[in-house]
């Protein structure tokens, strides 16, 4: 516990390298989400935004946004890892997007700790990389990445 309260993520010493969260939430994202998400980010691709315009191309519909199925992707992720035990997000590496999200598609999350190690300049610290993947109703990859997270240690009275 941090303070009084209860931490839902795990904390640096708790992560074993290949272990595999396969998280419960799916979400079925909506045009709402990409409309707003597009327009917050001030992103006017016409791909993402103009349903007349996405006809003419060869998806014949919008797509969503692909930095909100990034940031979706590691949201889902957060309260099973880092939910109130990370320092912050040190980098995301190799993201792709084999594959289009469209509005109506279910999309669902595993994750799987590849590394970690002490941080050599923050003793308090760890560092978890971990390799999220996101998947549709099909079971069809649809995004990827790698997160490096800097996290808390143990607290020492539980260490």
């Amino acid at each position: 516990m941090r303070g009084n309260l209860k931490m839902a993520g795990l904390y640096f010493e708790q992560f074993d390298v290949g272990q595999v969260f396969v998280h419960d939430i799916r979400r079925t994202v909506t045009e709402t989400d990409n409309l707003l998400f597009s327009t917050m980010t001030h992103n006017p691709a016409a791909i993402h935004i103009d349903a007349e315009y996405a006809k003419t191309t060869e998806f014949g519909r919008p797509l969503m946004n692909s930095a909100f199925t990034l940031g979706l992707m590691v949201g889902i992720s957060v309260g099973d890892t880092t939910l109130g035990t990370t320092v912050g997000n040190l980098g995301w590496d190799e993201v792709r997007f084999p594959r289009p999200v469209f509005a109506g598609d279910t999309l669902h999350v595993q994750s799987k700790v590849l590394e970690k190690r002490e941080s050599r300049s923050r003793p308090d610290n760890g560092i978890v990389l971990f390799e999220h993947t996101a998947y549709n109703q099909r079971d069809e990859l649809v995004a990827s990445c790698r997160r490096s997270a800097l996290m808390h240690r143990l607290p020492k009275e539980k260490a």
